[in-house]
C-alpha cells in the first residue's frame, strides 16, 4: 500500500511538472470539453466584466468524480452542471481521465481556488459578495474573516433551512433578499447536488446577480475552520487522501463507490471524448 502512495504522488508530480509546457499558443483553449461538461482549463476565463450574451447571471459549477457519477442517475443535476457557463475540474480523477482517455492535459481547479479568485475580483471594484448556504456559526466566521481579508467587500448573509428541497416560499425570499441586495456573486453551499439544482431553477429571477458560485465545503474552509490539505498534497494530486483521513464518513464512499464507477464508464465511453 506504501510504494501504490508513493508511486502514484510520483504520476500525480511528473504530469503537473509537464502540464505547465503542454499548449502551445497557437492550440491553446481556455475551455475543454468533457463528454457534456465545457470544463474550464484557465481559472483566468472566469471574469465578472465577461459577458454570457444573455442578461443572466453566469454559473459556476464545479465537477468532480463523484458529481459526475450522481448526475449519470439524476437528470436534474446532470442539466444543471451541463448548463453551466464555467464548470471546474475539481477533482484529481476528472483532470487524469482528461489526460488519459481524451490525451488532454488540464490542472485540477477547486472550489476554494474560484472563491479566491472571484474575492479579489470583487476587492479590486469594491463591491458586494453573498453568501448562501452552511450555518449561521460558519458564516460568522465568513464575515469576520472577509472584514481582515477584503475590508472593502461589502457582505450579506442567510443560512437556509436544512431540508432536501428548499420550498418555493422559502427560495422566493432568498431571490429577493439577494436581489435586493445586488451582489457580483452569489457564493452557495448546500452540498452537492442540492445546490446545483437550486441555482439551476432560480437563475434567471436572480436578476441583481453578475455571478453565481456552488462551492461547497468551501464555506467551511474559509469561515468554519476546517482546514484544507496542505499545498504540497494538493500539488501531487492527493487532498482526497487528505479528506478522506478527516472525513471518512462523508469520503469513503467517494474514494471508494463513485471513483471506481468513475473509472470505468470514462473506460467504456472513451471514444466519445
Amino acid at each position: 500500500m506504501g510504494l501504490t502512495v508513493v508511486y502514484l504522488c510520483y504520476l500525480c508530480r511528473r504530469d503537473r511538472l509537464r502540464s505547465t509546457s503542454r499548449h502551445s499558443p497557437k492550440h491553446y483553449q481556455p475551455m475543454q470539453k468533457f463528454f457534456e461538461y465545457n470544463l474550464v482549463d484557465n481559472i483566468d476565463v472566469v471574469r465578472l466584466d465577461a459577458q454570457n450574451g444573455e442578461h443572466i447571471a453566469r454559473v459556476v459549477n464545479c465537477l468532480n468524480p463523484h458529481s459526475f457519477v450522481t448526475a449519470l442517475d439524476d437528470a436534474e443535476f446532470k442539466s444543471a452542471l451541463a448548463g453551466s457557463d464555467y464548470v471546474l475540474p475539481d477533482g484529481v480523477g476528472v483532470c487524469k481521465a482528461m489526460h488519459w482517455f481524451g490525451g488532454v492535459r488540464i490542472g485540477k481547479i477547486a472550489g476554494d481556488d474560484i472563491h479566491r479568485h472571484l474575492l479579489r475580483q470583487v476587492a479590486e471594484r469594491e463591491g458586494r459578495v453573498f453568501y448562501m448556504g452552511s450555518s449561521e456559526e460558519v458564516l460568522k466566521g465568513i464575515v469576520e474573516r472577509l472584514k481582515r481579508e477584503y475590508p472593502g467587500v461589502e457582505v450579506r448573509t442567510l443560512s437556509p433551512s436544512y431540508c432536501e428541497r428548499l420550498s418555493e416560499e422559502e427560495s422566493s425570499a432568498i431571490v429577493a433578499k439577494v436581489n435586493e441586495f445586488g451582489p457580483d456573486v452569489l457564493f452557495v453551499s448546500m452540498t452537492a447536488p442540492k445546490q446545483e439544482k437550486w441555482v439551476a431553477r432560480y437563475r434567471e429571477q436572480l436578476t441583481g446577480v453578475q455571478m453565481i458560485a456552488s462551492i461547497g465545503a468551501v464555506f467551511e474552509f474559509y469561515g468554519g475552520g476546517v482546514r484544507r490539505a496542505p499545498k504540497w498534497m494538493v500539488s501531487i494530486g492527493l487532498e482526497w487522501l487528505w479528506r478522506l483521513v478527516r472525513e471518512p464518513r462523508r469520503m469513503w464512499r467517494r474514494v471508494f463507490v463513485s471513483g471506481p464507477r468513475f473509472v470505468r464508464w470514462v473506460r467504456r465511453h472513451r471514444s466519445e471524448l
